[in-house]
């Protein structure tokens, strides 16, 4: 069973076919860092025009490397999977539109997946059993407790199946990803601010500043991180320094990356494990772009160690928006009877 998989939902463009779920036949991304890096951030109507520009012949490069048919003839394809919510709503609108345009032309079945909800499948085409060297069946790995974290979202799910989540905490303002760019951008490390803090921080000392993160309320499952970044632009500029103050001369920018990316990286796993303990879990899923740093991985495994954890996360190349997960999810969510119509909307709000 082959699904087209199309993902709009920030600023890649992302088209992939995948075939029962796990087997990638192409996946192709197209990054648009060139054009927001000067801005330091995606600035939404430039995204958009992007992914116009680029979907149509994205697209068709895609099916002629998966060896499908384009022109002149439907693509021997059984579903088509498109990223409906969440995300900026401009980006949306074109994938969804792209979707639908080739369902309705092809009579393909049609379904909308929730990119968070993608990002945890993104790890079951690497979750393979070594004893048996195939993937590993759902009934094997759930329940579980799955993190997301990525530029625009940070969440923890309780998850029954790939296509089941509860939602058990979220971030209260910035995303630990959006966190990342802002305080590179205060370091003027550059943008995407995620490699650019990981790779500084390879040269600090992650114990040299003391960031307090933010914990909330007791027992909290829940994310805030403008905090931390306030206190690095103090730390960096000094108390009530605004963005345009310059960086103090005594700094050492190695050691306020590497503390900074201690301090977000070990609340990330502390908040994972609170999850696990009150639900009694023993399975962890860890997706989104933010599940590629080595800190947070390193972190990772050594609390699957500690307390006999099993944890799984995508290869790098699938932590970051992809067609692939899409298509994947997609999947599962045709096999189980979920179907959409040509009504299908962009949904630019998290499900809740």
């Amino acid at each position: 069973m082959r699904i087209l998989g199309i993902e709009t939902t920030c600023d890649e463009t992302g088209i992939a076919v995948v075939e029962d779920g796990r087997r990638i036949l192409v996946n192709r991304v197209l990054s648009q860092v060139p054009l927001h890096e000067r801005f330091g951030g995606v600035v939404p109507e430039i995204a958009s025009r992007a992914h116009v520009e680029a979907i149509s012949w994205i697209l068709e490069a895609a099916l002629k490397e998966a060896g499908l048919e384009f022109r002149g003839a439907r693509p021997q394809l059984d579903g088509i999977a498109v990223a409906y919510r969440p995300g900026l709503v401009g980006s949306l609108l074109i994938g969804v539109t792209a979707a639908k345009c080739l369902a309705w032309a092809w009579r393909l079945p049609l379904v909308g997946v929730d990119h968070i909800h993608a990002h945890i499948y993104a790890a079951a085409m690497a979750a393979k059993n070594p004893e048996r060297d195939d993937f590993l069946m759902e009934e094997e790995i759930f329940p579980a407790v799955s993190l997301v974290v990525s530029g625009g979202h940070t969440a923890l799910y309780g998850s029954q199946s790939w296509t089941e989540h509860t939602l058990f905490g979220a971030t209260t303002d910035d995303a630990a990803g959006e966190a990342f760019d802002k305080v590179a951008s205060i370091l003027k490390l550059g943008y995407p601010g995620g490699p650019a803090i990981s790779k500084a921080a390879e040269e600090g000392n992650p114990k040299a500043c003391r960031f307090t993160p933010a914990f909330l309320e007791a027992g909290s499952l829940d994310f805030s991180f403008s905090g931390i970044k306030t206190a690095v632009l103090y730390r960096v500029k000094g108390q009530n320094a605004c963005r345009d103050t310059p960086l103090r001369p005594d700094i050492s920018i190695a050691d306020v990356a590497a503390s900074f990316e201690e301090t977000v990286v070990s609340l990330l796993v502390k908040k994972l494990a609170r999850a696990m303990r009150r639900e009694n879990a023993g399975t962890a899923i860890v997706g989104g772009g933010v599940a590629a740093n080595r800190r947070l991985r390193q972190h990772l495994d050594r609390l699957a160690k500690k307390e006999d954890y099993r944890i799984f996360y995508p290869p790098p190349s699938l932590c970051t928006d992809n067609g692939a997960m899409i298509a994947g999810l997609g999947y599962w969510l045709l096999q189980r009877g979920r179907r959409d119509s040509l009504a299908l909307d962009a949904d630019p709000v998290a499900a809740r």
